[in-house]
Formats: C-alpha cells, sequence, structure tokens
C-alpha cells in the first residue's frame, strides 16, 4: 500500500516534505534588485543545512556583502565584510546552523531593503529524515470540503476515485491482517 501510494503521490496532488537540500533562487524571477521584496521572499521559506542559495544580479551595477553581525546588517555597515560577492551569480552553500547576513554593497540600496538574513537550521530531526507525504491545499479542500458541487468537474472526480481506491485498499489491507 504504502508503495502505491508513492507511485500515485503526484497524481493525487501530494508533495514530498522531507530533509532534501533545496536551491533558492533568491527574489525569484526578479532575482537581487531593489525592486525585489526580499524580505517577503524570504519569510516564505525555511532553509536547511545542505540547501545552496542563489543570488542573480547584475555585476555591473551591484554587488553583495556577507556581514558578521546583526547590527551590522541592521545598520547596513559594510564596512568590515566576511566576503564580497562579484561574479552576478553566486552560489553559497549552507552547510551549518545559525544566521547568515547578506546586503547590498551599496548603502543606499541596503537601507531601501536589499539584504537578506538566513536561519539555517538543522538538517532534520528524527521525525522528518524519513520522507512524509504531506497533501496540498487544493487536495485537502477539495476532500474536505462539504459543499461540493452536485456534478463535480473531472478533476475532482479523479481525486475522489483516488480517495476512494486507497480508502478501499487500507479496508482491505486492514482486515487481511
Amino acid at each position: 500500500m504504502v508503495m502505491a501510494l508513492v507511485l500515485m503521490a503526484p497524481g493525487l496532488g501530494l508533495k514530498w516534505s522531507g530533509a532534501q537540500p533545496h536551491h533558492h533562487v533568491v527574489g525569484d524571477d526578479h532575482g537581487w534588485d531593489p525592486s525585489s521584496d526580499i524580505a517577503t521572499w524570504s519569510s516564505r521559506r525555511s532553509f536547511r543545512v545542505g540547501d545552496k542559495i542563489w543570488f542573480a544580479y547584475s555585476a555591473e551595477q551591484e554587488s553583495i556583502v556577507e556581514l558578521k553581525s546583526k547590527d551590522e546588517y541592521e545598520s547596513c555597515d559594510v564596512t568590515n565584510p566576511i566576503r564580497m560577492y562579484t561574479d552576478g551569480l553566486d552560489s553559497i552553500d549552507l552547510v551549518e546552523e545559525g544566521i547568515r547576513y547578506f546586503v547590498s554593497s551599496k548603502a543606499e540600496s541596503c537601507k531601501r531593503g536589499l539584504k537578506l538574513h538566513v536561519e539555517v537550521m538543522p538538517l532534520g530531526s528524527p521525525d522528518t529524515e524519513m520522507p512524509e507525504v504531506v497533501a496540498s491545499e487544493y487536495w485537502v479542500s477539495t476532500v474536505a470540503d462539504a459543499d461540493a458541487p452536485t456534478t463535480p468537474s473531472g478533476s475532482v472526480q479523479l481525486y475522489g476515485s483516488f480517495v476512494l481506491f486507497f480508502i478501499g485498499l487500507w479496508l482491505c489491507t486492514c482486515m487481511a491482517i
């Protein structure tokens, strides 16, 4: 049954959650740019040991500074950097837990919000090292919606069929034991 669920998970709208490394492109499509809302972008993400962050920016107009302290980060003090990134496409491995601070090398851009602090969490705890299947919001709302239409769309019928299939499979497995 578990194997069937694993094979059918993508069709059910399920996704994996677990300790697999992620590649984060800072600012998504906008990249590291003054028009990006880096604070909102980072608030929707979790960073773990083993992940990688990518900075994409115009090297002619910008560079990135990694700072040591929260005070330097908050005040946009770039006078004592740990490291400078100037290639225009920089990849940074998150190899240990802790907080890392990145800011624009231009104080005015930094003060307008072009900065990122990354809290790197442990790779995983004992209960998250094994992959688990988590239902997507769409799948949960489709199955749990008490006011579903009387003539559901094809996709809702498909999801309902999978749910019934797995309930039946589960019941058969339980009855066999």
